[in-house]
């Protein structure tokens, strides 16, 4: 039964403290994905410069396609 100060609406209600878990639970899984995430981008990152690093050191001809001559002629050069 409600007083004077008080009314139907203003009393607590069950409902609205079991949501706060609910919401913790998912900040938290949110944090655990956004930190797996930059874990598994900075990883590739990496992977990604070594494979680039080691075809540079490994390459056969470093001057493959550049000639002594100078650059090419531009057939566009000519009209």
């Amino acid at each position: 039964m409600t007083n004077d100060m008080e009314s139907e609406g203003s009393q607590s209600q069950p409902g609205a403290s079991e949501s706060r878990p609910g919401w913790l639970r998912i900040g938290l899984v949110a944090a655990a994905s956004a930190l797996a995430g930059g874990v598994a981008a900075a990883w590739w990152y990496r992977k990604t410069l070594n494979k680039l690093y080691e075809s540079g050191e490994n390459g056969e001809n470093p001057q493959f396609g550049i000639s002594a001559d100078g650059p090419p002629e531009d057939p566009f050069d000519e009209v």
